[in-house]
């Protein structure tokens, strides 16, 4: 079981965090399923997940309502909730809405990047590039859209971030159910180079370096379906 939901003696978690239970479940859930480790389709069982994080079933619920709230769960009727399962349509439609918002969030971010700014992104590719030396895809995905979501912040235009931000979160199953393979990460070099473009203020490239960049990670998708993994819950979410 994960240390952060283990249970001391009187039934409180052993770790006392700030945020409510569900919000805690629904982040490691979310996290999961970015990884790759719950992948799209897999069926999110409210007793097992309970016995898995040591709460109850209502807490579960309030979780997995919140993942649905941001379509990374599907709650089907009578039959439970899931692992959202995007169409080949949808995969489409996801990238092709990147592409019309990034790069003028890239342009703007351009004008308003700060040092601190800079260091954050820098962090970000390092441990991106970490990842995937180690072999951990699933991590440096997550870390990839957590990347292009600091830029949607950085361009300071928060209707336009949110939806980014929900686009990025459909973009990771996207990602893990149509990938090939490592291929379909972000490119090794092209979050170098928009960070330079990034750096150096300059609007116009990195509007052009983001575009040219979403273009080649969705021409890298094999859109065609794929079958939900027939692992357990537990063993998906072991530590």
């Amino acid at each position: 079981m994960n240390a952060e939901f283990e249970k001391t003696p009187s039934g409180a978690s052993a770790m006392q965090p700030r945020l409510p239970q569900s919000d805690r479940i629904a982040g490691a859930l979310t996290l999961a399923i970015h990884q790759r480790r719950l992948e799209p389709g897999t069926k999110l069982g409210e007793d097992e997940l309970a016995e898995i994080y040591g709460v109850s079933r209502t807490i579960i619920r309030a979780a997995l309502q919140s993942l649905a709230h941001h379509q990374l769960v599907e709650i089907r009727r009578n039959r439970g909730a899931f692992v959202a399962q995007p169409s080949t349509r949808e995969a489409h439609e996801v990238f092709e809405a990147r592409a019309l918002l990034e790069p003028f969030m890239a342009r703007r971010a351009a004008l308003r990047i700060t040092d601190a700014h800079l260091a954050t992104l820098e962090r970000h590719i390092h441990e991106e590039h970490a990842a995937l030396a180690d072999g951990d895809h699933g991590k440096a995905l997550h870390l990839s859209g957590q990347f292009h979501i600091e830029i949607a912040r950085i361009a300071d235009h928060g209707t336009i971030a949110d939806v980014i931000t929900a686009l990025i979160a459909r973009s990771s199953l996207i990602i893990a159910l149509y990938w090939r393979r490592e291929s379909a990460l972000c490119e090794k070099h092209a979050h170098h180079a928009l960070l330079d473009a990034l750096a150096k203020g300059d609007g116009p490239r990195a509007e052009e370096l983001m575009k040219s960049h979403l273009v080649d990670l969705h021409s890298q998708l094999d859109l065609r379906d794929r079958q939900a993994s027939s692992r357990s819950l537990k063993e998906a979410l072991a530590p």
